[in-house]
Order: C-alpha cells, then sequence, then structure tokens
C-alpha cells in the first residue's frame, strides 16, 4: 500500500468517526442525563436524511435542507419525548427498548408511507463537489473535508455548551443528581425535553451530512445506531470526550482494518480466500477493540462508575 493510499483512508476513517460522534453524542446525551436507552435515535437519523433530501430537492438548496434536517429530527425528538419517552423515566429499561423498539417500527413504516420504499438522492453542491489538492499532492473530496471541518466545530460547540454555559451546568447536575436539581426549581421535564430534541438534532445532521454520499433509505439509521452504541461503550457513557475519542478510534479501526488485514492475508493464502477473511476480521475489528477496552477499562477510556 501506498503512503498516499494510506492517508486517505485515515482521513476517510477521521470523517466516518465525526460522523459517529455526531450520533454518539446524542445518545450519551440521552443517556448520560436521563438514563434512558434510545433505539430510536438511528430512527431520527433517518428523519434527517429524508429531510435533507426532500427539502433540498424541492428548493434546490442544499444548506436549506441541512436546516431543515435540523429542524425535523429536533422537533421529531422533542414530540417523541413528550408523548412517549417521558413516560419511561421510571420504568425499567427492558421497557424503554421494548418502546423504542416500536418506536423505529412507527418511524420506519412513516417514512415508507411518505416518500415511498425507493431511495431519494441528495446531491452534493457544486461548490463542495471534486476533489481538493493537499500538501504531498494527494487528491481528497473537497465534501468529505467539509464533513471533518464541520464535526470537529460542532465538537468543540458542545464542549463549550456543556462546560461553559448555564444550560451545560444544568445537564451535567441532572446527569449528577436529577432530584436535587429538581428541588432547586429546576424545571426537569423542559431539560429532559431539550436535551432530547438536541440528541435528535445531531443525528438528524448526521444523517443528512452522510446522505449526499449515500443513498438515503428507509432503515438507514440502524447500522450506524449498532456502531454508536459501540462507541459510547469504548468512550465511556455520559462522555462527550469519550464519545468523540471513541467515534474517531472506531472510525479509523474500521476503515483501516479493510484496507490493510487483507493484503496481510495474502502473503500466506491465496486472493479471494484473504479478501473474505480480512474482510471478516476487518468487520469484527470494532467488536474486538470494545473487548480490549472493556477489559481494561470496564466503564469505558472516559466513562465514571
Amino acid at each position: 500500500m501506498t503512503t498516499i493510499l494510506l492517508i486517505e483512508q485515515v482521513l476517510n476513517g477521521i470523517q466516518s468517526g465525526i460522523m459517529l460522534f455526531l450520533m454518539a453524542a446524542g445518545l450519551t446525551l440521552i443517556f448520560g442525563v436521563m438514563g434512558l436507552i434510545n433505539l430510536a435515535h438511528g430512527s431520527l437519523y433517518m428523519v434527517g436524511a429524508f429531510a435533507a433530501a426532500a427539502v433540498s430537492a424541492a428548493t434546490g438548496s442544499f444548506v436549506i435542507g441541512l436546516i431543515a434536517a435540523l429542524a425535523a429530527a429536533a422537533a421529531a425528538g422533542a414530540i417523541v419525548e413528550y408523548t412517549v419517552i417521558r413516560r419511561l423515566y421510571d420504568r425499567d429499561h427492558l421497557d424503554q427498548v421494548l418502546a423504542t423498539f416500536a418506536l423505529i417500527l412507527i418511524f420506519s413504516e412513516g417514512t415508507r408511507y411518505l416518500f415511498g420504499s425507493f431511495p431519494l438522492f441528495l446531491d452534493i453542491p457544486s461548490a463542495l463537489q471534486g476533489p481538493i489538492t493537499l500538501p504531498g499532492g494527494i487528491q481528497y473530496p473537497l465534501y468529505r473535508l467539509v464533513i471533518i471541518g464541520v464535526g470537529l466545530i460542532i465538537a468543540v460547540g458542545l464542549f463549550a455548551l456543556i462546560a461553559r454555559t448555564r444550560i451545560g451546568i444544568q445537564i451535567r447536575a441532572g446527569e449528577a443528581d436529577r432530584e436535587m436539581i429538581a428541588a432547586l426549581g429546576i424545571d426537569i421535564s423542559k431539560l429532559y425535553t431539550l436535551v432530547f430534541a438536541l440528541g435528535a438534532a445531531l443525528a438528524g445532521l448526521a444523517g443528512a451530512m452522510v446522505g449526499a454520499i449515500q443513498s438515503v433509505q428507509v432503515g438507514m439509521g440502524e447500522p450506524v445506531l449498532i456502531l454508536a452504541f459501540v462507541v459510547i461503550v469504548i468512550g465511556g457513557i455520559g462522555s462527550i470526550k469519550g464519545a468523540l475519542v471513541g467515534a474517531l478510534l472506531v472510525g479509523l479501526t474500521d476503515t483501516l482494518g479493510g484496507v490493510l488485514l487483507p493484503p496481510l492475508f495474502a502473503t500466506f493464502m491465496d486472493a479471494s480466500a484473504a479478501t473474505s477473511v480480512g474482510s471478516s476480521l476487518a468487520s469484527m475489528s470494532i467488536y474486538i477493540l470494545m473487548a480490549i477496552v472493556l477489559l481494561f477499562r470496564p466503564t469505558g477510556l472516559f466513562g465514571e462508575a
């Protein structure tokens, strides 16, 4: 493998990790603050992608599509929290899993009813199409670099929101002792709705941005949700820093594993077998990484007991 190809794959892994961070950040906020297992988080990712594709096609503006994705996912999240999730906070995790799994089915069938079973396509804006030349003569798609930049800006904004603002203080306090902040006069219901809508908006934005790279279709959020759960287990539940580090580790492991393992096995077996074995191990690599992290850090890299 050439150095240029390796660098390109590292950038692909970072871009994949940044998108996983947007999913995992909302998921870890919801679980950390509310103690809620939300299997429907991937459906909010799908809502953002479909909203962006539909609005962008109607208006011809990718930016308006992104705004629509944020608004639609946040609104869907707030409505779901108010009508369904609010009744699950004091229930055990099995009830939460069953209820949010039902929401997956509702969102999937509702989306299929509105948009049909065929995938939609979201075009990359003309200004962001094509490659850009990086130092060393590396040609890399401009849009993927924009995804990395936007994701890093959002990560910095999230850190600032949680650490520097009054809302962030309330969120951290709600994670530590929800009864106490309720006793201090903070409306915990509104805080929970805000956190859920914020997490949903991040998932919707991730879906919209990825929708320009792959097709937008029903059920696209569930595979990403599984990876997001792996991310927050590796990084530590409730930690934004852990979500970022875990997402980058998962993105790089998944991408580089698929590129490096098949050639490695090709040195002592035929090409077709090497591709099959290497690809299988590459798909397992993120779970092996999770097992190794949990072996030494049962609470995740940045989680607390």
